[in-house]
């Protein structure tokens, strides 16, 4: 077999889609080839739109989309599911294959949509030199920036769940074996140091919605330093960035974008706050994914399609709405103190929010608690009947019309990873964090690792970032925190539920490589340990 279905090198690729929130819409272009196309910065522009699409179809994929993903390897979450479904979420939330043997493509979508989207990256890279620029040399540069910013992205999500993985920086119908993560990680970081070095130094507020930002690449930079360095003790990353400069960008991120904390956590959250969101291109968000209700199944993909996994199982309570019930682990609502505000706009609580909840014989590891970041939402429509927002606003239904946007980074996490990183500012970014959630019931921590590491797992929880914080910190740290062995009820029925330690370290925190893939690849590619 000459390629992997990884490669899609048809016209199709050159068809963008349609993103449908600010400067994303676009039509698509089906008669265009890379032959007649890439010629103007016209061009190149309806490019990079097919560049961020293809970033919006990745993140917001149906299933086992890379935020899903996140949360149910955390200690945050439990596959949970329906009592009668598979067991694919908690074959994930146990790190073992036995539990849905037949889920050995459990990937498959997310690999796929993510090598779509950096062959896009790819493809308008490589024809840069071939548009004809002129006098926009500054926007030529731009252009590049952003899609550099886009594969690096994707690279760092697909690196994190896959390790060592095929590397391209060009379109190719070749067979592409698993690259050193070392290698992997030099593209990611040159990738990041480009767009943070080479965009315009500007606040945040000169730049069109939705766009990457030189804060953004700088932001993102420092968590790839953290995370590199931290999960496979290296000294910096790959040479090409050290804990000084990883810094530097942070500081420049609090000193220049014009970014900052909205007031409130609550109106981050748009279930924890109806009345007074605060919108989603508030100050705080760096980087967001954008999404729209309008998705179709007529190849519109705009949609937060995997919202509805975090949703109340099959139940609707304002503002909440139904979905397919992942539960949240009732030690995240304990985690926090009373007077700290993230708990409450973190987390449902059935019993403490007074909901009627009766779904417990079709939900599966029912907790009590779920996620309340991205819940599917309600409202009275103007017939005085109770559905789904997304529905009422033209979608053609809830599973595929939420349209939340993803918060990617917020500048909360530029202050807690600038004060890790030792600023000398540490102390007052740290305080700046605490300060808002806990308002008068503030009391000073120092700004020591365990402390800031344990504000992160409340500030950040639901937003898809534990997981990762854990395994930076070495696989025994991660696997002794994600083990645990607990009673939850399946349907009603007290059901033992184990997450061994073995379990984790034998895959080092990694996922399967999709059958599918290793099959078109006539196994150049090789699954990952454990298995």
């Amino acid at each position: 077999m000459k390629k992997l279905n990884i490669y899609i090198l048809s016209i199709a690729m050159l068809a963008f889609g349609s993103c449908t929130k600010d400067f994303l819409d676009t039509e698509p272009m089906t008669e265009l080839t890379s032959d007649n196309f890439y010629k103007t910065p016209s061009d190149a522009y309806d490019a990079l739109v097919g560049c961020y699409d293809g970033l919006q179809i990745a993140i917001g994929a149906s299933g086992m989309a890379f935020p899903v993903a996140s949360e149910v390897l955390s200690d945050d979450c439990f596959g949970g599911t329906g009592n009668s479904d598979d067991y694919k979420y908690q074959m994930l939330d146990e790190f073992d294959a036995s539990r849905s043997p037949a889920n050995v493509n459990v990937f498959d979508d997310t690999w796929v949509k993510y090598y779509q989207a950096i062959f896009r990256c790819n493809a308008l890279l490589q024809k840069m030199d071939q548009v004809q620029w002129g006098e926009n040399q500054d926007l030529k540069i731009t252009y590049q920036a952003e899609a550099r910013f886009i594969r690096a992205y994707l690279y760092f999500d697909l690196v994190r769940l896959f390790g060592p993985i095929p590397l391209l920086t060009e379109p190719s119908e070749d067979i592409i074996p698993r690259f050193e993560v070392e290698e992997v990680y030099k593209v990611i970081a040159e990738d990041l140091s480009f767009a943070a070095t080479q965009m315009d130094d500007v606040a945040y507020t000169e730049l069109p919605s939705g766009r990457v930002t030189k804060w953004a690449a700088k932001s993102l930079l420092a968590r790839v330093y953290l995370y590199y360095t931290g999960y496979y003790g290296a000294p910096d990353l790959v040479g090409v960035v050290n804990q000084s400069t990883a810094l530097a960008h942070l500081e420049d991120v609090i000193s220049k974008s014009g970014h900052g904390l909205v007031d409130d956590f609550n109106t981050l959250w748009p279930a924890a706050s109806v009345d007074n969101f605060a919108g989603e291109d508030n100050k705080e968000v760096i980087f967001s994914v954008k999404f729209t209700y309008t998705s179709d199944y007529n190849g519109n993909t705009d949609g937060n399609h995997w919202m509805v996994m975090f949703g109340m199982r099959e139940y609707d309570h304002l503002p909440y709405g139904r979905g397919w019930g992942i539960t949240v682990n009732p030690e995240l609502y304990n985690l926090y103190k009373d007077g700290d505000s993230r708990r409450d706009a973190t987390v449902i609580a059935i019993d403490e929010e007074e909901i009627p909840f009766n779904k417990q014989e079709g939900q599966r590891e029912y907790t009590g608690y779920y996620n309340k970041k991205y819940a599917p939402m309600t409202a009275i429509d103007e017939d005085g009947a109770l559905g789904s927002i997304a529905e009422q606003l033209g979608g053609v239904n809830f599973q595929i019309g939420q349209f939340q946007d993803y918060y990617a980074i917020r500048y909360a996490d530029v202050l807690l990873m600038a004060s890790e990183l030792g600023s000398s500012s540490a102390q007052q970014y740290f305080d700046q964090v605490r300060q808002r959630a806990l308002g008068n019931d503030f009391v000073a921590l120092t700004a020591n690792q365990s402390n800031i590491l344990n504000e992160r797992h409340m500030e950040f929880a639901m937003e898809g970032i534990r997981y990762w914080d854990l395994l930076r910190q070495g696989i025994g740290t991660a696997s002794s925190v994600l083990a645990t062995s607990v009673t939850l009820p399946n349907g009603g029925v007290p059901t033992s539920k184990v997450i061994s330690a073995g379990n984790i370290q034998a895959t080092k925190g990694l996922q399967q490589i999709p059958d599918n893939q290793i099959t078109l690849s006539n196994n150049v590619l090789t699954q990952n340990n454990g298995w």
